[in-house]
This record gives C-alpha cells, sequence and structure tokens, in this order.
C-alpha cells in the first residue's frame, strides 16, 4: 500500500489566519481510519491548536516539503506555493477576484493540482465543506455585543475572547434584552447558524407577520427567506426558481420591515443582479428604525447600502451617518446606524470553526480525495490540473491570461 503524505501547512496571508483543517485529534483520527495515510503538520505560532498538542498525540511537527497533498484554509502566498502538489484551500479565484488572478497564474506555471473548498460539492450542488455556521453564530453575537455597548444594557466579551463555542454560549447568560425586534435574512448555514445564537439567548421567534403587526412585550427575531421580502414586478406569485435565475424580475419589499425592526442581521447570500433592501434614501426616512447592524454575508455596496467598508476582528464596528451618507466613529450620534461587517467572522471562533469543518472533511472528503471519488466531488473541485484548467473551470482562461 503507498503511503500517501498529507501536510498542514502554516497560513500565511495576513493578517494570518489561526484556523487549520483538522484538529490534533482528528489527525489521529485519520492515520488511524486510513493506514494509508501520514499526516504533518506544518510548524505555527499563528494556529489555534498549539504544536505541542499535535506531538503531544503522535503526530509530526516539520517541514511540508515531502507530502503529497497539502492543505490550508486562506489562499497560499504565491512565493510559498510549492511546484508538483495538490493543494486544498480557500482560492478565491472562481469568481475571477483580480487580487488571486497571480496565484492562479502561479497554481498553473507550477504544475499544482488546485482543488477549491467551496466548489467541493454534491451532485445536487450542495457545498459540502463550509464555514458559515460560524458566521452566524459569531455574527449574531457580535450583533447581541454591539446593542449591549451602545445602549450600556450589559458587557460581554468579544467573541474572539471566547475560548470555543461552549464558552461563548455560557457568555451569552449575561444578554438581557428590552422588547426589541431582530429581523434576521436568510435560510442557509449563516442563517441557521445566526439563529441558534438567537435561540441560546432565549429571543422568540415569531413569523414575519406577527413581526409587522404586533406588539410584544419579550424580545422578539423573525427570519425572512426572500419569498418575505421579494415581489414580482409583473405581479403574480413569487418563484423562487425564477428568482435565483432572474433576480432582476423581482423588486424588493424589505422598507416595511425597517419600521419595524431594531437590529437587523444580514444573512442572506445577494446576487449583485437582486434588488437591495432598500435604498440610502430610504435611511434618512424618521419611519426608518433599524439602529444596528450586523452584516454577516458583508457585501460591500451590496444589498445593505450601509455597509460601506468591511471591518475587521480587532475594529469591528463603525456608524453610518444616513443623513449624509458616511461613515464615521461609532456610537458617536444617536441617529447613526452601527454597522458590523467584519469579513472574517469564524476567526473570532477557531477552534470550534476548525473542528466542525475538519469534521465534515474527513466524513465527505477524505475517501475520494484519497481516490474513492465514484462521484466525482474531487473531480468537479479541481480548478487546475497539469498546467492546465480543468473543463470546469475553463471559464477562468481569459482570467489567467490577463496580465496581473
Amino acid at each position: 500500500m503507498t503511503q500517501i503524505k498529507i501536510g498542514l501547512i502554516r497560513e500565511g496571508k495576513v493578517p494570518p489566519d489561526k484556523r487549520v483543517a483538522f484538529t490534533p485529534t482528528q489527525t489521529k483520527e485519520i492515520e488511524q481510519r486510513f493506514p494509508q495515510v501520514k499526516i504533518i503538520c506544518e510548524p505555527s505560532e499563528i494556529r489555534c491548536f498549539s504544536d505541542s498538542e499535535y506531538r503531544n498525540l503522535g503526530i509530526e511537527v516539520s517541514d511540508v516539503y515531502t507530502c503529497d497533498i497539502l492543505m490550508g484554509i486562506k489562499e497560499v502566498p504565491v512565493k510559498d506555493l510549492l511546484a508538483n502538489k495538490t493543494y486544498l484551500f480557500f482560492s478565491h479565484t472562481i469568481k475571477k477576484q483580480p487580487y488571486n488572478r497571480r496565484l492562479l497564474q502561479e497554481v498553473l506555471k507550477k504544475n499544482i493540482r488546485l482543488i477549491d473548498y467551496e466548489a467541493l460539492k454534491d451532485t445536487q450542488d450542495n457545498r459540502l465543506v463550509a464555514f458559515g455556521r460560524y458566521a452566524g453564530i459569531v455574527g449574531a453575537y457580535n450583533g447581541l455585543w454591539v446593542y449591549g455597548n451602545r445602549y450600556n444594557q450589559y458587557k460581554l466579551r468579544r467573541a474572539h475572547e471566547c475560548f470555543d463555542i461552549n464558552d461563548l454560549k455560557i457568555e451569552l447568560r449575561k444578554v438581557v434584552l428590552p422588547p426589541i425586534k431582530i429581523a434576521l435574512t436568510g435560510a442557509g448555514r449563516v442563517a441557521k447558524g445566526a439563529m441558534e445564537t438567537l435561540d441560546t439567548v432565549g429571543i422568540r421567534k415569531v413569523s414575519p407577520a406577527e413581526f409587522l403587526n404586533q406588539s410584544f412585550n419579550e424580545p422578539v427575531y423573525t427570519q425572512l427567506s426572500s419569498a418575505d421580502y421579494h415581489s414580482r414586478k409583473e405581479g403574480g406569485s413569487f418563484n423562487r426558481e425564477e428568482f435565483h435565475q432572474h433576480p432582476d424580475r423581482y423588486h424588493s419589499e424589505f422598507k416595511k420591515f425597517t419600521k419595524t425592526a431594531d437590529i437587523l442581521l444580514g444573512g442572506a447570500y445577494w446576487n449583485p443582479k437582486a434588488p437591495k433592501l432598500f435604498s440610502a434614501e430610504d435611511m434618512k426616512s424618521i419611519d426608518f428604525k433599524i439602529k444596528i447592524v450586523a452584516d454577516i454575508t458583508c457585501d460591500i455596496d451590496g444589498s445593505i447600502p450601509c455597509t460601506q467598508r468591511p471591518t475587521s476582528i480587532p475594529d469591528p464596528i463603525y456608524d453610518y451617518n444616513p443623513a449624509k451618507g458616511t461613515t464615521e466613529p461609532s456610537f458617536s450620534h444617536e441617529n447613526f446606524i452601527t454597522v458590523m461587517a467584519v469579513d472574517n467572522l469564524p476567526c473570532e471562533l477557531p477552534r470550534s470553526a476548525s473542528e466542525e469543518f475538519g469534521r465534515d472533511l474527513i466524513d465527505k472528503i477524505i475517501r475520494p480525495l484519497l481516490g474513492e471519488d465514484h462521484e466525482k466531488i474531487i473531480e468537479r473541485a479541481t480548478i487546475a490540473k497539469n498546467g492546465k484548467l480543468t473543463p470546469y473551470f475553463s471559464y477562468l482562461q481569459d482570467y489567467v491570461t490577463q496580465s496581473s
């Protein structure tokens, strides 16, 4: 049986990412379940699991030059790419992102087989591995953290100061809210993660109709799907398939929710061809009640006009002045809207996020990666191989032939 070496690479992108593909316990599990596999962990002072945590379980911690497969999280710096290897990471190239064109060019030049986590899907086109749940969990937590600070209601530790998700959920016990209303958009992993946080606090979920038309003596939230705030321009009932394929045929009716919601949690995927939730002009109205926006999906100049720039874990919020359409220091005026738009939310809980991600990799990806790819999961997620783009990603040819 031919040995296959898998290397867990040190994250090199700046700012550094603390997440890892497999936790120490998971690396040991892989070696036990797949005797042909040996895992080597590249030393890192940044990773959320220390080198000693891997060594203590008998995992080799050394350079990864001899490995066949190299697994990271974020894009690998061009200078660090090793020729003739198989890499798995989030390449952020499949949407022709200009800032990573050189990365893909170098991948082709160095004869690298590049497999993108984002493209790992089942036969129904559902993603098999993702960090969306933790983006939702942390994004909703941050929204509640903002509310506590803005209105001096309670004090929470930052999410990144919590050891793991269990520690974060204990911290949520401090949340005591007045009878406010929270609107959450989305129905996928992100939204489900956000609901997990809201449910942990004990905030009651109500229907969109109840949210709009009733008053409550307790905090409540509603989850809004696309059908709840879009209508066909030409009339007729909402059609989900049509909306996904032709969102330009619809207009937004979200404005009615801005008159009742105190907090907006943006957890819905947004197609640039789709209407914005509301306009910057709408935000100037005295009827616009929202004072806190946690834009979990962080679409800059996207569905939520006040998300004008991303924020970071060290500096997570800013205020938006609707009268002038400008960003201002956080908590600087009661009429401003406080925006949380951290663009790497799962990094605030790296140990727990890594554990769930690694679990999915083990359960859904390892066997196909090692050759048992009966459903062509790996094949469909492979962007480059043998110095060329694969047929699934041939549309990137003009992207890679452009100069950087």
